[in-house]
Protein backbone atom coordinates (compact mmCIF):
# COMPACT_ATOMS: atom_id res chain seq x y z
CA UNK A 1 0.00 0.00 0.00
CA UNK A 2 1.36 3.40 -0.54
CA UNK A 3 -0.05 7.23 0.48
CA UNK A 4 -1.04 9.57 -2.10
CA UNK A 5 -0.88 13.12 -1.69
CA UNK A 6 -4.23 15.22 -3.16
CA UNK A 7 -2.93 18.43 -2.62
CA UNK A 8 -3.85 19.34 -5.80
CA UNK A 9 -7.06 18.75 -5.74
CA UNK A 10 -7.75 20.49 -2.82
CA UNK A 11 -5.54 23.66 -4.29
CA UNK A 12 -8.05 23.41 -6.98
CA UNK A 13 -10.92 24.01 -4.82
CA UNK A 14 -9.87 26.34 -2.76
CA UNK A 15 -8.99 28.45 -5.83
CA UNK A 16 -5.38 29.43 -3.96
CA UNK A 17 -2.08 28.77 -5.64
CA UNK A 18 0.78 26.57 -4.15
CA UNK A 19 2.58 30.12 -3.40
CA UNK A 20 0.07 31.68 -1.36
CA UNK A 21 -0.73 28.22 0.60
CA UNK A 22 2.91 27.85 1.23
CA UNK A 23 3.28 31.62 2.14
CA UNK A 24 0.57 31.11 4.46
CA UNK A 25 1.62 27.80 6.28
CA UNK A 26 5.08 29.07 6.37
CA UNK A 27 7.09 26.71 4.26
CA UNK A 28 9.07 27.30 1.35
CA UNK A 29 7.33 26.78 -2.44
CA UNK A 30 9.28 24.30 -3.08
CA UNK A 31 8.83 22.05 -0.06
CA UNK A 32 5.05 22.17 -0.47
CA UNK A 33 6.08 21.04 -4.47
CA UNK A 34 7.73 17.94 -3.28
CA UNK A 35 4.53 17.54 -1.07
CA UNK A 36 1.47 17.68 -4.27
CA UNK A 37 3.36 15.63 -6.23
CA UNK A 38 4.12 12.67 -4.34
CA UNK A 39 7.65 12.81 -3.42
CA UNK A 40 8.36 13.18 0.12
CA UNK A 41 8.85 10.82 2.90
CA UNK A 42 7.57 12.02 5.58
CA UNK A 43 5.33 15.18 6.91
CA UNK A 44 5.22 16.65 10.31
CA UNK A 45 1.82 16.60 11.82
CA UNK A 46 1.99 20.58 12.76
CA UNK A 47 2.99 21.05 8.54
CA UNK A 48 -0.18 18.95 8.02
CA UNK A 49 -2.22 20.80 10.74
CA UNK A 50 -1.09 24.00 9.50
CA UNK A 51 -2.37 23.09 5.29
CA UNK A 52 -5.75 21.57 6.81
CA UNK A 53 -6.45 24.26 8.39
CA UNK A 54 -5.34 26.75 5.61
CA UNK A 55 -7.70 24.99 3.30
CA UNK A 56 -10.67 24.43 5.66
CA UNK A 57 -10.00 20.41 5.14
CA UNK A 58 -9.32 17.52 7.07
CA UNK A 59 -6.24 15.48 6.68
CA UNK A 60 -8.21 12.83 4.81
CA UNK A 61 -9.03 15.07 2.11
CA UNK A 62 -5.45 15.02 1.07
CA UNK A 63 -3.71 11.62 1.94
CA UNK A 64 -5.10 8.61 0.40
CA UNK A 65 -3.94 5.33 0.94
CA UNK A 66 -4.12 2.93 -2.28
CA UNK A 67 -3.06 -0.32 -3.75
CA UNK A 68 1.01 0.13 -4.81
CA UNK A 69 -0.24 -1.07 -8.44
CA UNK A 70 -2.17 2.34 -8.24
CA UNK A 71 0.41 4.19 -6.48
CA UNK A 72 2.75 3.26 -9.26
CA UNK A 73 0.55 4.87 -12.33
CA UNK A 74 0.23 7.61 -10.52
CA UNK A 75 4.33 8.43 -10.66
Amino acid sequence: MAILVNLDLELVRRRITLTELAERVGITPVNLSVLKNNRAKAIRFSTLDAICRELGCQPADILVRVPDDIAAEAD
